[in-house]
């Protein structure tokens, strides 16, 4: 149990993968906090015609779930795209329960993962530095000098990830100061201490050649001179870069480390570190290839 009392829902959002939702869900159901947790699931509606014989299928698995205090379905009955799922959802939840958990629908869990959440979230609810917490970690080089389970990271995880009512509020959507941001050379360098990618993922945010809530998310957190809090060693595994995914389609094994089942210490009084943020963003380093790509496509 957490020590506030009181468990953070699981929000889940699901489109068009059945395979990867089943394994998601019983990977959830093993959880020793499964049953005392409120489960909502977001059932997206059909792109097109060749989906609606999946979404079917993933509609009468979904009826039939167990394993969990509660279980809501919210299905719609047309597409609404994961970003718009996700922020809809998302506050719809926090305005109710003023904490979260999210999962999408690819994500594999250790047993361990919704007490890992749970404190996490409780233990970081007053830090206005940090704005979310994750159970997922990129495989990155960490230092040695460092000796903590969890690392502070100037980026936002949407890997099985937990924020709070009155952080999300301070997101703008609409990231309506970009064409100021645009002329500061600073602020952007500052920006992309979370990685390269950043700042190209947000030109084409704002461009409409992407639609991704996360970038958007980590924007807030940057705006904030907020963190995102991760263990050093993962609890979450995804299996959806097998491109089976709408926003991640390409296939790629080097996602499937090993998950840490082990009890993760999570200091209180953690602090940013100079050496394991620039190693994160090292791990996020672009491509020279990807960066002209990016100067000749879209002047980024």
């Amino acid at each position: 149990m957490s020590s506030s009392g009181t468990l953070a829902p699981i929000v889940l959002f699901c489109y068009n993968r059945p395979w990867h939702l089943r394994q998601t869900i019983e990977s959830l159901q093993l959880n020793t906090l499964a049953a005392e947790s409120e489960l909502i699931i977001y059932s997206d509606g059909a792109k097109q015609a060749s989906d609606e014989k999946l979404i079917s299928e993933i509609r009468s698995y979904l009826s039939d779930i167990k394993g969990f205090k509660s279980i809501k379905i919210i299905s719609s009955d047309t597409n609404t795209g994961l970003a718009a799922s996700v922020i809809k959802g998302v506050t719809a939840t926090l305005e109710q329960y003023k904490k979260v958990i999210v999962l999408e629908d690819d994500m594999l869990s250790t047993p361990d993962f919704l007490s890992f959440m749970n404190e996490a979230l409780d233990t970081y609810e007053q830090r206005t530095d940090i704005f979310s917490v994750t159970a997922y970690s990129p495989p990155i080089s960490v230092p040695a000098h460092y000796q903590h389970d969890l690392f502070m990271a100037p980026r936002a995880s949407s890997w099985g990830w937990g924020t709070w009512l009155y952080k999300w509020q301070m997101a703008d959507w609409e990231v309506n100061d970009f064409e100021t941001l645009k002329k500061e050379k600073a602020a952007i360098q500052a920006f992309t201490s979370g990685g390269e990618d950043l700042w190209p993922m947000l030109v084409k945010q704002q461009r409409g050649i992407i639609d991704s809530w996360a970038i958007r998310w980590t924007y807030a957190q940057f705006k904030n001179n907020a963190y995102g809090v991760y263990p050093v060693h993962s609890k979450i595994k995804n299996i959806g870069t097998d491109g089976s995914g709408t926003n991640f389609t390409f296939k790629t094994g080097y996602y499937g480390k090993e998950m840490n089942p082990e009890k993760v210490d999570i200091d209180p009084n953690i602090k940013p570190d100079k050496a394991v943020i620039e190693s994160f963003r090292e791990y996020y380093h672009l491509p020279i290839q990807l960066k002209i790509k990016n100067w000749i496509k879209y002047q980024i």
